[in-house]
């Protein structure tokens, strides 16, 4: 029975395929015959770089799982979202398709890309180079900074700001305005400026300060720059300079003595230059000047005290009030010494008197002398040096023309080389003085005025030429000593000690060749005194008059001492020729 059931099943089944094979056949002959249809378009698949809208579809802790309709869903990291509003389930974000499909076959999304392909489009919809646009500094890069605008952007480290910076760490996460400076479509990059805004800024200040303030006017300043001359202060955008002679009436050797950088100062408007933009300040001039008083309050004579400041080669300055200080001139230290270096006689920070010798109000000058607050050794050297009275004084110097000696301590004397003999004739005051000696002098003159005193040294003694035509008179007979040899003559010392000349035709009344074969150096002669001139220091000798007197001719009577002439080594003999021939030389010079 069941073979009769299966079998007739199976029957009826190939009897339905029967006809389902016809009725095939028959769709496929109408198929065939039918007109042809356009056929459906099938979707390309996107490219890499292509912008596409997703749906989340899951959310994990790392990752979110978006679909954009393609054969497989795709991973975006969840860090690359920038608002995380967005990140929720079914919600609509853009991404970018970075790969189409990678090695395990699945797409790859980025939040981050797609984010940055729009910043650039709007950049370049909205922006060009020279617009504004406000910006959040992200991090510091290599030469600068990176800046958020939209889109990220570079800010080089020249165009952060208009001062010098110290540390780029304090503009991370500020926001600040930037300007565009330059669009690089290829690269898709963009550099901006703060310091451009910053100078235009300064610039728009600087003309509304300088427009509005004037000479006179207490501004506010901030130290900037502090240099050997002066300070430069920021005054709401322009630049003024603090001069260093205009910081304080006192003396002061650099800026940075009384300021410090960033300081805040008052400061007054000295002058305005606003074609070039500058302004000149002064600080002392918000006090009173301590220099307005000053011829009132320091007549010359007035006796100060105050602290040696500063020495220099010429002198030293002494500060007897603050923003008054006073020269002391290495002339005017000390009555009894000739300093030629001020710390010879005082120290920086020395405490001393001195009197005001004059004041010069428009140049800011007091002179001041140390010596006159102590008594003057000259005051009353007329009294003590009275003309004509003999002192005691020590050689100090000599020199070509004379000896200078120490009365007391500040007060010299000069004794002249002519005021040194009557009767030599002296060429160099070492012939007769050495110094250290101690000699006596005449008080010759007294200039009080010009701290001058004369003294002589032969005023001591009578001078011999006074009475010379009495004590010698003409024709008279004289004895001496022969000191000189000349080619023209002898010189003889008398016994006054003035000397007289034989002259050579003077010599003997016997034809002869040289001066040495009548007389020697040393012999002692008898003369005749033959011709007078007290005026110039003079006197004429002859043997020969005095020879003829006495009608003699031989030359052994008028010799009373003769010298000894013995014959000496060569090496002496040539040493007196050579010492006579000096002599000769003088004569002949002084004659």
């Amino acid at each position: 029975m069941p073979n009769q059931q299966q079998h007739s099943w199976n029957e009826s089944n190939i009897v339905d395929d029967v006809a389902f094979q016809q009725q095939d056949a028959e769709l496929f002959k109408n198929l065939l015959n039918a007109p042809a249809q356009p056929s459906q378009a099938v979707a390309p698949t996107p490219i890499s770089g292509t912008i596409l809208k997703g749906r989340i579809v899951e959310i994990t802790k790392d990752h979110v799982v978006i679909d954009v309709g393609l054969k497989s869903e795709g991973l975006v990291p969840i860090q690359e979202f920038s608002d995380p509003s967005v990140v929720v389930l079914d919600g609509e974000v853009e991404v970018l398709l970075d790969q189409p499909e990678d090695d395990n076959g699945q797409i790859v999304l980025s939040r981050e890309k797609a984010e940055r392909l729009r910043q650039w489009e709007y950049i370049l919809e909205h922006c060009e180079e020279g617009s504004i646009v406000k910006g959040r500094v992200l991090r510091k890069v290599k030469g600068g900074l990176m800046v958020d605008i939209g889109m990220e952007a570079f800010l080089p480290g020249s165009q952060i700001d208009n001062k010098r910076i110290k540390n780029l760490d304090e503009y991370i996460d500020r926001t600040y305005e930037f300007k565009i400076l330059k669009i690089n479509v290829d690269r898709k990059n963009v550099v901006v400026s703060r310091r451009e805004l910053l100078e235009a800024e300064r610039i728009s200040k600087k003309a509304e300060v300088l427009e509005n303030i004037k000479v006179g006017d207490i501004r506010e300043g901030i130290v900037k720059n502090i240099t050997d001359f002066g300070v430069f202060l920021d005054l709401d955008g322009i630049d003024g300079l603090l001069h260093i002679t205009d910081m304080t009436w006192r003396r002061i050797k650099h800026p940075s003595e009384m300021v410090h950088l960033s300081q805040k100062l008052e400061v007054m408007i000295l002058s305005i230059d606003k074609d070039k933009g500058r302004v000149a300040l002064g600080l002392k001039q918000k006090e009173s000047n301590p220099w307005d008083q000053i011829e009132q309050k320091y007549p010359p004579g007035t006796r100060v005290r105050g602290k040696i400041v500063n020495l220099l080669p010429y002198g030293a300055f002494i500060e007897i009030e603050p923003g008054i200080e006073g020269l002391i001139h290495v002339s005017e230290m000390s009555w009894v010494k000739n300093v030629t270096d001020p710390s010879e006689i005082v120290k920086k920070g020395d405490d001393v008197e001195a009197i005001v010798l004059s004041v010069q109000k428009e140049e800011g000058k007091i002179s001041l002398g140390l010596k006159q607050a102590e008594h003057n050794p000259w005051d009353d050297v007329e009294k003590k040096y009275a003309l004509g009275s003999n002192v005691k004084a020590e050689i100090k110097s000599l020199t070509n023309y004379g000896a200078f000696v120490e009365l007391e301590p500040g007060v010299e004397g000069l004794i002249h080389i002519s005021d040194l003999s009557w009767i030599k004739k002296v060429s160099h005051p070492s012939e007769v003085l050495r110094k250290g000696d101690v000699v006596d002098a005449v008080v010759l003159s007294v200039d009080k005025e010009s701290k001058k005193i004369t003294l002589g040294v032969k005023q001591l003694s009578r001078n011999p030429w006074e009475s010379i035509e009495k004590t010698m008179p003409v024709g008279s007979l004289v004895k001496g000593k022969v000191t000189k040899i000349t080619a023209f003559g002898a010189f003889v010392e008398l016994e006054s000690g003035i000397e007289g000349l034989i002259h050579v035709t003077e010599l003997s009344d016997q034809a002869f060749g040289k001066v040495e074969d009548v007389v020697a150096k040393g012999d002692e002669v008898t003369a005749k005194v033959i011709k007078l001139d007290p005026e110039h220091k003079k006197i004429a000798l002859s043997i020969k008059e005095y020879l003829i007197d006495r009608n003699q001719v031989n030359r052994d009577d008028i010799v009373v001492t003769p010298s000894k002439r013995k014959k000496k080594d060569s090496g002496k003999k040539g040493k007196e020729e050579q010492e006579e021939s000096h002599e000769e030389q003088t004569v002949e010079s002084d004659e």
